[in-house]
């Protein structure tokens, strides 16, 4: 169940990690905190949570430093939560692994919808069975190697169902250009940077998707690219 997962918070700003544990405690959570990097890879290594709360502005060390080394054994959620609000800070955070970004101040409201957002993703990654994308008209077999928008199958390169196919397994989710470049044209992706945009437009031709008004591709001014998924 959602509202008995255990949440690490990890914050040195005294008053903001006692709002945010009082603000989750309420919401049903398990909350423990800690104020160093150090003590958040310890206790991550030790009990690990089901998500966390990370501030990049920590006192022994840099936060991206504690997702680079949790991300080596580990795929528990994080959610950064930082006073930079610079774009290269949160692709950044993005491409060390991070779930989600959110800049201070920030709204509860919010801030409790991203995390049931980040668990829901994880849930989904250990269901291994779970392997069809679903949104309105547009489904993908991921299992098969299919998509179909209104019940009728769409013609797509094998490029296309890749890039596809990478969108709708992180369905909800800011996927970097990076990440999208690394993971669909592998070696020397840096060498087919001006085809990503090329590419995504054709794919949204081909959903009947309007890039100014789009139901399923949006994109993430100079960060990447997120499929639609419904809350």
């Amino acid at each position: 169940m959602v509202s008995k997962a255990r949440v690490l918070i990890v914050e040195d700003e005294p008053e903001i990690s006692r709002f945010l544990e009082t603000a989750l405690t309420d919401g049903g959570y398990r909350v423990e905190t800690v104020s160093t990097g150090k003590d958040a890879l310890k206790l991550c290594a030790a009990a690990p949570p089901d998500l966390v709360i990370l501030d990049l502005g920590l006192p022994d060390m840099d936060g991206k430093d504690v997702i680079r080394r949790t991300r080596e054994w580990s795929r528990v959620p994080v959610i950064i939560l930082s006073a930079r609000d610079q774009e290269a800070e949160k692709v950044a955070a993005l491409e060390l692994g991070a779930d989600d970004y959110l800049t201070k101040p920030f709204g509860t409201q919010e801030l409790m919808a991203r995390i049931k957002v980040a668990l829901r993703h994880a849930n989904r990654r250990e269901q291994l069975a779970e392997l069809v994308y679903a949104f309105h008209d547009l489904r993908v077999d991921l299992a098969r190697r299919k998509a179909q928008l209104k019940g009728e199958e769409i013609h797509l390169t094998p490029t296309e169902y890749d890039l596809l196919a990478l969108l709708a397994r992180k369905a909800g989710q800011v996927v970097t250009h990076a990440e999208i470049l690394r993971e669909v044209w592998g070696k020397n992706s840096d060498e087919h940077d001006h085809y990503l945009r090329i590419y995504v437009q054709r794919l949204r031709q081909k959903l009947g998707d309007d890039p100014l008004h789009p139901s399923y591709i949006f994109t993430e001014p100079g960060i990447g690219y997120r499929l639609n998924e419904e809350k």
